[in-house]
C-alpha cells in the first residue's frame, strides 16, 4: 500500500510493509496501567488499538522523499527473508520492492537511504538475498547511518548479542559497509542533501536522529521512534520497553512535542496506525494528536 502527499515541492510517500494488532500494551509499555488505555479508547480505537484483543496496532513503514533529483528512503523496515526471533518479523515475503517501484523509487533510482537508528525494524531492506548472499538492495544509493548508534552497536555487539538488533547487524548493516556504500552521520551534521536537517533525538537508542524536511515554506519531521504510539503524545512520560536511555527518551519526547506544537510541524513517526502522521495540538492538560488526512492518490508523473 502506498499513500503520497506534498510538502512544498517534495513528494512524500509512505510504503507500508505491514500493519497489525501485534503488541500487548503491557509488553510495549510496562509502566502503563490498563485504566489509562481505557481512558483513551474513544479516539485510540480502532486504528491504533483493538480493545477486544487488547492489542496495539503497530505499523512498519518506509518513507520515500522525492525532491529535485533525489529519491530518498527514510528507514527500510524489516526486509524479506531475514531470520528473526519475533514470529511477526521472521522470514517475511512481502511485495515492498514492487510498492517502492510504484511510488517512483525502483531499486536503481534510489539515491540515498537514511537510517534514523540502527534497530532491526529500520534496516531490513538495506539488503536482499542474492544467491545465498546479502547484497545492498539499492546499488546506486549512499546509506546514511547515525554515527553514534553505529559506533555504539559496533562495540556492544562484540560483547554479547542484542535482542533488538537480532541478526540485522550482520545481514542488513555490514554488507552495506563492506560494499563501501555507508556514510556515518554525526549529530551536528546540520543540513544535508539540500533539504533535510539532522536533529538528534536520543533515548530510544543512544544516537537516534530525526530529519526535518523543509521545502517551499513547508516542513515535516521524520521523528523516528520518539513515539511508537499516539499514547505517548497524551502520556509524554511513557517509555517503551525498548528505550535504552529512559530519562533521556522522556526529555527528548518533551522537546519534540513542544517544538512540533509551536511550529505546526507535520510529524511522521514510523510505527503509527492510521492516520500515520499528524500534528501536535496543545490541550488544557497537555497535548493531543490530530491525524492528517491523505489527499487522493496520484502516482509519480501524474501531477508533473
Amino acid at each position: 500500500m502506498i499513500q503520497s502527499r506534498r510538502i512544498g515541492r517534495a513528494r512524500v510517500t509512505r510504503v507500508v510493509e505491514y500493519a497489525a494488532p501485534t503488541h500487548d500494551p503491557a509488553f510495549l509499555f510496562p509502566a502503563l496501567p490498563q485504566e489509562k488505555i481505557d481512558a483513551q479508547v474513544g479516539w485510540l480505537a480502532p486504528h491504533h488499538y483493538i480493545p477486544s484483543m487488547n492489542r496495539l496496532i503497530v505499523t512498519i513503514q518506509i518513507w520515500v522523499v522525492q525532491i529535485d533529483d533525489k529519491v530518498i528512503l527514510i528507514d527500510t523496515g524489516v526486509g524479506n527473508d531475514k531470520p528473526r526471533a519475533a514470529a511477526r518479523m521472521n522470514r517475511l515475503n512481502n511485495r515492498v520492492l514492487e510498492w517502492l517501484a510504484a511510488a517512483g523509487a525502483p531499486r536503481e533510482a534510489v539515491t540515498h537511504v537514511i537510517q534514523t537508528h540502527m534497530h532491526m525494524d529500520h534496516t531490513g531492506w538495506n539488503t536482499v538475498l542474492d544467491r545465498g548472499m546479502w547484497v545492498p538492495t539499492f546499488p546506486n544509493a549512499r546509506y546514511l547511518m547515525p554515527k553514534t548508534d553505529f559506533l555504539h552497536y559496533e562495540a556492544a555487539l562484540q560483547g554479547a548479542p542484542d535482542a533488538v538488533m537480532d541478526d540485522s547487524w550482520h545481514d542488513s548493516v555490514m554488507p552495506v559497509v563492506r560494499a563501501g556504500l555507508a556514510d556515518l552521520i554525526p549529530e551536528d551534521a546540520g543540513e544535508i542533501l539540500g533539504c533535510l536537517t539532522v536533529e538528534p533525538v536520543p533515548g530510544h537508542t543512544p544516537g537516534m536522529l530525526s530529519y526535518r524536511l523543509r521545502a517551499d515554506g513547508e516542513e515535516g519531521l521524520f521523528c523516528a521512534d520518539v513515539f511508537h504510539s499516539p499514547l505517548q503524545i497524551v502520556y509524554p512520560d511513557l517509555n517503551t520497553a525498548y528505550c535504552a536511555l529512559p530519562e533521556v527518551a522522556r526529555a527528548t519526547r518533551a522537546r519534540v512535542l513542544e517544538q512540533a506544537a509551536d511550529r505546526g510541524t507535520l510529524l511522521m513517526p514510523m510505527h503509527f496506525g492510521a492516520p500515520c502522521c499528524g500534528y501536535i495540538r496543545r490541550t488544557a492538560d497537555g497535548y493531543a494528536f490530530e491525524g492528517a488526512d491523505w489527499p487522493p492518490l496520484t502516482l509519480p508523473g501524474a501531477d508533473a
